[in-house]
């Protein structure tokens, strides 16, 4: 298992409303792409989120949160949440919420020829 399947479904189920979705594998996971953007995925068990990198800061303070750094770099704007972040469907919703609210700002990455 590359991806937590009851995490994608977890995601799919909350933003099944959300127009324009499309999921793509990625980094040896499942990614969302909203509005043709990466908005949130799943790398192994964690949820990545793609959030206001003006409140990276404050958001990797909360339980389960931590910076991403898959490329053994940090990447400011991109959190991975974990199991004790995002237990409580409350919680878990935070998370999906910041994710579409950036989602509107972010800038698309350049489309492939």
């Amino acid at each position: 298992m590359a991806y937590n399947e009851k995490l994608a479904d977890r995601i799919r189920e909350s933003i099944c409303e959300i127009p324009k979705v499309e999921e793509k594998q990625m980094m040896g996971g499942l990614t969302f792409m909203v509005n043709g953007k990466m908005c949130v995925g799943i790398i192994k068990d964690e949820m990545m989120c793609r959030i206001d990198p003006s409140i990276h800061e404050t958001e990797i303070e909360k339980q389960g949160c931590r910076t991403m750094d898959f490329t053994k770099r940090p990447m400011k704007g991109y959190v991975m949440v974990d199991d004790s972040g995002m237990k409580s469907k409350n919680e878990f919703d935070y998370w999906i919420n910041l994710c579409l609210e950036f989602n509107s700002k972010a800038k698309s990455s350049k489309k492939e020829k």
